[in-house]
């Protein structure tokens, strides 16, 4: 006999969306439409229907947002299941996380979504500033071990672009020298003979681009990409 109690249970999905526009790591929020909470800020979320994965699910919200579904990397962090965080009724978030591309960050969100720079993130309903701290902790990890930084970078980018990205996923500052020599011991960065005059720096700007066959190798196999 099924018992039928143990199906009223709905599943949702938030979507923790990590961007870089250059200068300050961002994560998308949306403003909630209904009640509980009519208006306030949360991450992007989506009731998921008895016949949808949730890769079917984090596009759903990305095309959303962007009126197509942008260059992402897209990982799921894990389920959050408190019985009472939601007043509506029992709802179990399956939360996923998903790093975008340099050109989709720069693009405006459609309503109800908006950018907001990772140290301006204001307080979210529900449980998502847990949510949202979880993902920073796995970004963290992530650019530790394996190139997944790279997903956040235009094609060609500056050594202060770089060095800013991990100083903001890391959430530290990270002594420039050691940095790069790091990095470029690592064999991940072609320089491209290009230079660019950045705003703060009257100074060129050496332009480099990532090797594609070493990041598909330290993708597979991971690195330690530690720094102090």
């Amino acid at each position: 006999m099924i018992e039928t109690n143990y199906f009223q249970v709905t599943l949702s999905s938030s979507l923790v969306v990590f961007g870089f526009n250059g200068k300050d790591l961002m994560i998308a929020t949306e403003n909630r439409a209904f009640e509980p909470f009519k208006g306030a800020p949360m991450l992007p979320s989506k009731m998921v229907a008895p016949d949808e994965d949730l890769a079917h699910a984090a596009s759903r919200l990305l095309e959303n947002m962007f009126d197509e579904i942008p260059n992402n990397h897209t990982e799921q962090l894990k389920a959050f299941a408190n019985p009472y965080r939601n007043s509506n009724g029992r709802v179990v978030n399956i939360a996923q996380y998903t790093v975008l591309s340099h050109s989709a960050t720069l693009k405006t969100l459609n309503s109800p979504y908006q950018w907001n720079a990772l140290e301006d993130v204001p307080s979210l309903v529900f449980d998502h500033d847990e949510i949202l701290e979880f993902a920073k902790e796995r970004l963290k990890r992530r650019v530790k071990r394996r190139p997944i930084g790279f997903h956040l970078l235009p094609r060609e980018f500056t050594f202060k672009e770089i060095h800013t990205l991990y100083e903001k996923a890391l959430r530290k500052a990270l002594d420039k020298r050691n940095f790069r020599k790091k990095l470029f011991n690592s064999d991940l960065l072609i320089e491209t003979g290009k230079t660019v005059t950045v705003e703060d720096n009257n100074k060129p700007s050496h332009l480099y681009m990532f090797n594609t066959k070493e990041y598909e190798k330290l993708t597979l196999k991971g690195y330690d990409f530690s720094f102090k």
